[in-house]
């Protein structure tokens, strides 16, 4: 068993590259064979992903705050804390928070590493226009 306190975690800043806004992760998961992968993930109002996919599909558990996950079909559902959203394998989408909340989540995947677009989520797909 392996317990690890909450001051313990080292967040690290969300890279430019596949991150608009203020984001912080931390990994959670500690299987050696890593073959499940939790992260924590903390963005500040208005910061999100940028598109992405996963080869097995994500589960996010919604911890605090409010957000929002889109995908190509240009619509996106408001997330709330205790909410859990599901993405299939491959499809391509992306989450952050609203304009005026933070958000706070734990994704969860398997399969491999997150396959990230070179292309931000613009601010008219994060209000809900076309993709």
């Amino acid at each position: 068993m392996e317990h690890t306190r909450v001051g313990a975690f080292e967040w690290e800043r969300g890279s430019p590259e596949t991150f608009t806004g203020t984001v912080w992760s931390t990994p959670m998961s500690r299987s050696p064979e890593r073959t499940v992968t939790a992260i924590g993930v903390m963005f500040g109002p208005g910061a999100r992903t940028f598109w992405h996919s996963h080869p097995d599909g994500q589960v996010l558990y919604v911890a605090s705050g409010s957000g929002r996950v889109g995908n190509v079909d240009g619509k996106f559902v408001e997330i709330a804390a205790g909410d859990v959203v599901y993405t299939p394998a491959g499809e391509s989408h992306w989450h952050g928070a609203t304009s005026s909340s933070y958000l706070m989540h734990i994704s969860i995947t398997t399969g491999g590493a997150t396959v990230w677009e070179p292309r931000a989520v613009t601010d008219e797909e994060y209000n809900g226009g076309a993709s």
